[in-house]
């Protein structure tokens, strides 16, 4: 059994002109929400062994200001493949993790995080900024991750649902 986590990067600005979207940095909300995500990965001892995120300057500020919050001491691999990417890029990435992390947490953008949810659980789950949906697959290794198997949304959380 593997644990996956799936995370929207947290709010981002669009006050500064002249930035990319792939540029685009966290906004004082999103700074706010991404620790409170972090605290929350603690509390339910959901801390995962390894993040795969996207390099948008957002999702990247969001992996900075969970860690702290969270305890993770595990590896971060950033990848352009995951920026606005699909649910089979996700995927994808998953693949080539192996068998050693149990709890692997991915950060990334929608449509894609929501179209991944509901391919390997068959829920529709909308993911708002800094949302994180807990996702248990009934598999040995991440190579196994197909979509629409039985995997199970075990936990879905919101900004606004945390204290």
């Amino acid at each position: 059994m593997k644990t996956l986590l799936i995370m929207r990067h947290a709010k981002s600005s669009w006050k500064q002109a002249g930035l990319t979207d792939h540029q685009r940095p966290l906004n004082t909300r999103g700074l706010r929400d991404a620790p409170r995500v972090g605290a929350l990965l603690q509390q339910e001892q959901l801390v995962p062994d390894r993040i795969i995120s996207s390099t948008a300057q957002r999702a990247r500020q969001t992996v900075a200001s969970l860690v702290p919050a969270s305890g993770f001491r595990g590896e971060i691999e950033w990848t352009d493949a995951l920026y606005l990417a699909s649910a089979d890029a996700y995927r994808t990435a998953l693949h080539r993790i192996g068998t050693e992390s149990q709890c692997v947490m991915v950060v990334g953008h929608n449509p894609g995080l929501e179209n991944l949810i509901l391919e390997l659980t068959g829920r529709d789950e909308t993911m708002p900024t800094a949302a994180l949906a807990h996702v248990t697959l009934p598999i040995e290794a991440w190579n196994e991750v197909e979509f629409l198997r039985d995997a199970e949304l075990a936990g879905h959380w919101r900004p606004r649902d945390l204290s």
